[in-house]
């Protein structure tokens, strides 16, 4: 069985910084893509970032330039370093990962950003 853990949202100002942190635990197929989602209230989930075992990434329109995901293999983590945070990314964001040949893919509990004065 295949664990997520979401650390590091909270409260914060525009323009302001965080850093999201997703640690996978339990039977972690190497060859993978990790990645993170947010859902707003009202909303749809939507892709924020991923990247693959390999290191390449992919990003949302709206996060480019200002998020970054990483991720350390030998410790099954994954990370998104948030800059110039603006109130439209307010959310609750979900670590994900995706097993590429078997399709499986699991969830993390999700972790409340709110952008806010």
């Amino acid at each position: 069985q295949v664990q997520l853990v979401e650390s590091g949202g909270g409260l914060v100002q525009p323009g302001r910084s965080l850093r999201l942190s997703c640690a996978a635990s339990g039977v972690i197929r190497s060859i993978n893509v990790m990645g993170w989602y947010r859902q707003a209230p009202g909303k749809q989930r939507e892709l924020v970032a991923t990247i693959t075992s390999a290191g390449s990434t992919n990003y949302a329109d709206s996060v480019k330039g200002r998020f970054t995901i990483s991720r350390d293999n030998a410790k099954n983590q994954v990370f998104l370093q948030m800059n110039s945070l603006k109130p439209e990314d307010t959310a609750a964001y979900y670590c994900n990962l995706v097993f590429i040949r078997s399709r499986e893919a699991y969830w993390g509990q999700g972790t409340q950003v709110t952008v806010s004065s």
